[in-house]
């Protein structure tokens, strides 16, 4: 085979698309010669000169006698994609969270799903942390049980069994994530071409995740009290969803609650329709008084619940759980350990149990109540001088849904308060029907800086020039 420019290029080309996707990085030794030159199908000599001309270029470094290496500095900057700028993204269901979680310390991020770390727990965590430490070896090297911490499951258990939702064990398990415990719902419940409801708003990622899954999608708008219960009857008559995914209880981005009239006919529709509902409880705790859960009412027959502790106790501490039928649990479990072996980290889920058990989480929860309650009130109040009004008063929680004033574009605002270093949650991010436009979501937790008011001030005021 002889030693072409193009095939000396080709190798070339293949090294540098290997230290572009970090498959190789600096210090790395490159393959051998011989090794390298099978693989890509062309003689020693192509991959030596290849080598040399990568060399010279200082990209890779020859060692006499031992090969060759990636150069120390040979690693590109990661960066997006060019002209990939916070201002040209398209504000879709993806919009608040690549912007949020890609934010620098400087960037303030009212517009984001979670409260401030100074919120959170933070002495019982580090206490709980400093406690596993010291225990067993295999806490902190082994995998996981299929469903999780027996510890963690025994308190959900008597949680739940406080709400009135009698479960045995074989019906709960954990996941790594509660976005993994939807994933896996969809995964082991759908198939392609099925139908899912969703509410109009939902919570964006509910959107995000359905785009990975050959879906058709409906949504039906939801109101201070939940959805409509005939416009639902109606829904389900005409298109027939598999699976129905809402919140209950502070209900993502509205903040309404399900009221137990809405509850009940909601049930009842789904029973004539053998249609499955999944109940995301995430915001439970963030109730002074618990509301009706479908989930206690179906006793489980076609409700699944699913939850997480990202927003109580800390969103570093990776960890979900779903409940449901004994059968289908089963059937969950399997499918997460095709995908993840086994179930969330097991020092998570420690970790988290730890607080739980302790008082110090009852005391955290009944701070955050008196906490947000005013913070609730004091966005409220400072959002009204510049026209913006909540849509709902909530129970409880960290979201007020506001309607912006007049026919203003909350995706204009967005991307304008970006760029002056202000994160946002426009209001078509959470609608699929786009119909939320006027509309805007903010995390009250996330709005005491005065430069948040600058900035929509600011926004306002281009928008309706």
């Amino acid at each position: 085979m002889s030693n072409t420019p193009s095939r000396t290029t080709a190798v070339m080309a293949t090294i540098r698309a290997k230290i572009a996707a970090r498959a190789l990085g600096p210090g790395d030794r490159l393959p051998s010669i011989r090794r390298f030159a099978e693989s890509m199908g062309v003689s020693p000599s192509t991959v030596v000169e290849a080598y040399d001309r990568l060399a010279a270029e200082g990209l890779i470094r020859a060692q006499r006698g031992s090969g060759f290496y990636v150069a120390a500095q040979s690693l590109p900057a990661l960066k997006l994609a060019e002209g990939d700028t916070p201002r040209s993204r398209a504000v879709d269901p993806f919009w608040v969270s690549r912007q949020s979680l890609d934010a620098d310390a400087s960037v303030l991020k009212p517009g984001c799903g979670w409260l401030p770390a100074g919120w959170m727990p933070q002495e019982a965590v580090r206490k709980a942390l400093r406690s596993l430490s010291k225990g067993d070896d295999a806490l902190l090297a082994d995998y996981g049980g299929t469903r999780g911490s027996p510890a963690l499951r025994r308190l959900l258990l008597s949680r739940f069994g406080a709400e009135g939702i009698d479960l045995a064990p074989d019906q709960l398990m954990l996941t790594g994530t509660g976005t993994q415990a939807l994933d896996l719902i969809c995964r082991f419940l759908l198939r392609p071409g099925d139908t899912v409801l969703i509410d109009d708003p939902c919570y964006f990622n509910f959107q995000a995740l359905l785009k990975a899954h050959p879906v058709r999608i409906v949504s039906l708008p939801y109101g201070s009290s939940g959805p409509d219960a005939a416009a639902f009857e109606a829904v389900l008559e005409a298109d027939k969803p598999r699976l129905y995914i809402t919140n209950s209880a502070l209900h993502n981005p509205t903040g309404a609650t399900l009221s137990p009239a809405t509850a009940h006919r909601i049930l009842n529709s789904a029973g004539r329709h053998d249609l499955t509902i999944v109940e995301d409880d995430i915001f439970t705790d963030f109730e002074a008084e618990p509301s009706v859960r479908l989930a206690a009412l179906d006793g489980l027959t076609r409700v699944i619940r699913i939850g997480s502790f990202s927003k109580t106790l800390s969103a570093s501490l990776r960890c979900g759980y779903v409940v449901a039928r004994a059968d289908w649990v089963e059937g969950l479990v399997d499918l997460q350990v095709a995908t993840n072996f086994g179930g969330p980290s097991p020092v998570s889920a420690e970790v988290i149990a730890h607080v739980l058990a302790g008082g110090s989480y009852r005391k955290h929860m009944e701070e955050l109540h008196r906490r947000l309650a005013r913070a609730r009130r004091e966005t409220a109040e400072r959002l009204s001088t510049l026209g913006i009004e909540p849509a709902v008063t909530p129970r409880g929680g960290f979201y007020l849904w506001c309607k912006l004033p007049g026919e203003t574009d909350s995706a204009t605002i967005a991307q304008t308060a970006v760029a002056d270093g202000v994160v946002l949650a426009p209001g078509n991010v959470f609608s699929h029907a786009q119909q939320a436009a006027g509309f805007m979501r903010f995390n009250v937790a996330h709005m005491a800086d005065p430069r948040i008011y600058a900035a929509l001030e600011k926004a306002l005021k281009i928008s309706n020039a």
